[in-house]
């Protein structure tokens, strides 16, 4: 009997995330924009409530997450794509006048965070994961979500360092729910075309910052990523789909990008992190060097934040607390 009632509670749960995805891709395509806020909104609740239940995920194995989500999928919800400026008058870890060129750049950069040593043990902490997965049939693009699946990488995304940052620009309450490796072998060949974040993740409002943390050195010869200053005051951009041409990791390309700025060069030293807004306007070219450029996204929000598609499940209470209990908390792996 126990375990016919186990698989019947699996099932359900599986059956409440099937519904969950279909039901918001629906009605968020047949409806007002009110009334598609109001239903995810409704929606999200009844997913919130199942993470206090437990009746939507389970402790023993990691969600799946697509590294890029459907593009009908993510059309079909009601986001709010603007920049939400950071009003703190008393930041800890930033200065008053970083906080002002956040607001007004989208980005900071050369931040020291760990010193040789520590990134040291990083780094061959990487190698030996990447070993492992390209052993797998993977690729040295595809180490997504890595903080559900690897203590480590959870480690990193809760490091009290980081976290200090980007609660300065986020507020007391923070979210740490994406961890991605983006490691450009030498001359893979691969682009990251000019892109904004937001765009690809189903969350609202638009109030994430990645912490890009350098695991090798980044500069111009490896191929190191670029900004375009500002770009994120201008809202969600036009983009076209990628085609094979462009040799793009991702899905997305903006064209013509100079005529919202000039492109601003993200060189770091290894251990060093940059900070973007998820609007802001950026990417980096192929690596055509003999060295390896291997850096780890790690993304944060504010709790107030919403996810749709079970994006919720990946979300870590890094800093205060989430009053909503919207997001899962995962523990460490």
């Amino acid at each position: 009997m126990e375990t016919c009632a186990s698989i019947i509670k699996l099932v359900h749960k599986n059956l409440v995330s099937l519904i969950y995805v279909n039901v918001l891709s629906f009605v968020t395509s047949r409806r007002s924009s009110f009334t598609s806020a109001l239903l995810v909104a409704i929606l999200c609740a009844n997913q919130t409530h199942a993470n206090r239940t437990g009746h939507m995920s389970s402790p023993t194995t990691s969600p799946q997450f697509k590294m890029v989500p459907e593009q009908s999928e993510l059309d079909s919800l009601p986001r709010d794509l603007r920049f939400h400026a950071c009003a703190n008058e008393n930041p800890r870890a930033l200065t008053r006048e970083q906080i002002e060129k956040f607001n007004r750049d989208g980005y900071l950069k050369s931040i020291r965070v760990f010193d040789e040593q520590e990134i040291g043990g990083v780094r061959e902490y990487f190698d030996d994961l990447l070993a492992r997965v390209l052993a797998a049939g993977g690729d040295s693009y595809s180490i997504s979500s890595a903080h559900l699946k690897h203590g480590k990488v959870y480690d990193l995304l809760t490091n009290p360092r980081i976290v200090a940052l980007v609660k300065d620009l986020l507020g007391e309450n923070v979210i740490g729910w994406g961890s991605h490796f983006f490691c450009k072998l030498p001359r893979d060949g691969k682009a990251v075309a000019w892109h904004q974040d937001a765009s690809y993740w189903p969350l609202t409002p638009s109030k994430t910052v990645t912490a890009w943390l350098a695991i090798d050195d980044a500069d111009v010869e490896n191929a190191c990523m670029r900004f375009i200053a500002g770009s994120h005051w201008h809202g969600h951009l036009t983009y076209r789909p990628s085609n094979p041409g462009d040799h793009n990791v991702l899905t997305q390309t903006i064209e013509n990008v100079e005529r919202f700025g000039t492109p601003v060069d993200d060189e770091l030293k290894a251990g060093e992190v940059s900070l973007h807004a998820d609007l802001l306007l950026h990417g980096s070219e192929p690596n055509e060097s003999s060295r390896r450029r291997c850096g780890l996204t790690l993304r944060y929000c504010a709790a107030d934040v919403r996810a749709a598609m079970g994006w919720n499940a990946k979300g870590v209470v890094v800093a205060g607390e989430d009053r909503s209990g919207h997001w899962a908390n995962p523990k460490r792996p």
